[in-house]
Parts: structure tokens; C-alpha cells; sequence
């Protein structure tokens, strides 16, 4: 398994979870600014987490979470926090994510896999492309989907977050099925939404060290 992979926890809604999952290594710290998420935090409570985790680790990178929501709204989260990912987790077109590009953010796209077949992404201008399973409530479905198409897509040279249904236990086996660029995890490693188990984050980062 390669070391390479990097590794994003997503849903930090507490300073001493920023603070632990920065400091056991993490490489980004995923922060949901979707109203209707079960880790939503509004971009001045995000203030004392993006502190915290560069704090504990001044290399880690901050990603905002958003979904269908304004262009002006995400500039202007990702100018007071210094995000230095914004991720679209919603129906944005590939021109929303130029324009994003252009305003000088590093952007990622989240796309729900179905089954089979072409997922299209060569027609995003995004900086990666995350994968995850179909879910109702967007920003992370929990579930597993069929890796071989993520696998298919960084064959064909995407540069791939993989996501969905990501635990300690199975996180090597999809690295060295899929060879992403990153793997992005919530709850996977939580005791319940938005609050990490400091154990599952250890282990979890352990299985990809």
C-alpha cells in the first residue's frame, strides 16, 4: 500500500477533534457549512476549529463543504477561514466550478456513483473529483459503493478523493484497490455525528501509515 495517499477527515464540529485529528497527521479537515447537515457549523464557529487544528499542525488544510449554495457566500468563507479546498457537494455545473477557479479557489467536486459507466468527470474543471455512494441527505452517504469504478477513474489519470463507508477496517483494502489521491472519512470514525472517536482517528490514520 502506498504511503502517498492522503488523508481527510470530514465533519469537525469540535476544537479538541480539530485538534486531534490535525495533530495525529491528518493531511485535510473536512468542515460542513450545508445548513442541513448533521455536522453543520456556521463559518464564525469554524473560526476556533481552523485555530485549533493549525495550531496543533501548521501544515494541515482546511476544506469547506457546501451545497448549492451562493458563489459569494463560498468566497467569502474561504477568505475568512483561509480554506484552502472548497468542495461542491451539490448540483453545481462545471461552470460554477470555473468560476470558482477563477476567483483563484482550489476546487473539488463531489459526484454520487450509481453504477457503471462514464461518471463524465472530464468535464468538471475541478482541481479533484470525490467519489461516494448516492445519499439522499447529500455530504457523505456512510455507504460503500463498488470501488472498482473509482479504481476505473484513476485509471483513466482523475485524480480521485474516495469516500463513502470508509471504517479503520476496510480504508487499506480500498487504497490498495483503488490508489486514490486522497480518502475522506466521517463517520467512520465518530461515536456519534460530528463528535470523532479519538480511537477510530488513530486507527484509522494508522492503517494508512
Amino acid at each position: 500500500m502506498s504511503g502517498a495517499v492522503l488523508t481527510k477527515i470530514c465533519g469537525i464540529t469540535r476544537v479538541e477533534d480539530a485538534a486531534l485529528a490535525a495533530g495525529e497527521g491528518a493531511d485535510f479537515l473536512g468542515l460542513n457549512f450545508w445548513p442541513r447537515s448533521k455536522r453543520h457549523i456556521t463559518v464564525a464557529a469554524a473560526g476556533s476549529l481552523a485555530q485549533a487544528a493549525r495550531a496543533a499542525a501548521p501544515s494541515v488544510r482546511l476544506v469547506g463543504l457546501f451545497v448549492d449554495q451562493p458563489e459569494d457566500e463560498i468566497v467569502a468563507a474561504a477568505v475568512a477561514l483561509a480554506l484552502d479546498v472548497v468542495q461542491l457537494h451539490g448540483d453545481e455545473s462545471p461552470a460554477q466550478v470555473a468560476a470558482l477557479a477563477a476567483r483563484g479557489l482550489t476546487v473539488w467536486k463531489a459526484h454520487a456513483v450509481r453504477g457503471a459507466g462514464d461518471l463524465g468527470l472530464a468535464a468538471w474543471p475541478a482541481a479533484a473529483h470525490l467519489l461516494d455512494a448516492p445519499s439522499a441527505g447529500r455530504g457523505g452517504s456512510g455507504s460503500v459503493f463498488d470501488w472498482a469504478h473509482a479504481a476505473a477513474a484513476v485509471a483513466a489519470g482523475h485524480r480521485i478523493v474516495l469516500a463513502g463507508g470508509l471504517t479503520p477496517d476496510n480504508v487499506a483494502s480500498a487504497v490498495d484497490q483503488v490508489r486514490p489521491f486522497a480518502v475522506d472519512v466521517a463517520s467512520g470514525v465518530e461515536s456519534a455525528p460530528g463528535k470523532k472517536d479519538p480511537a477510530r482517528v488513530q486507527a484509522f490514520l494508522a492503517a494508512l501509515h
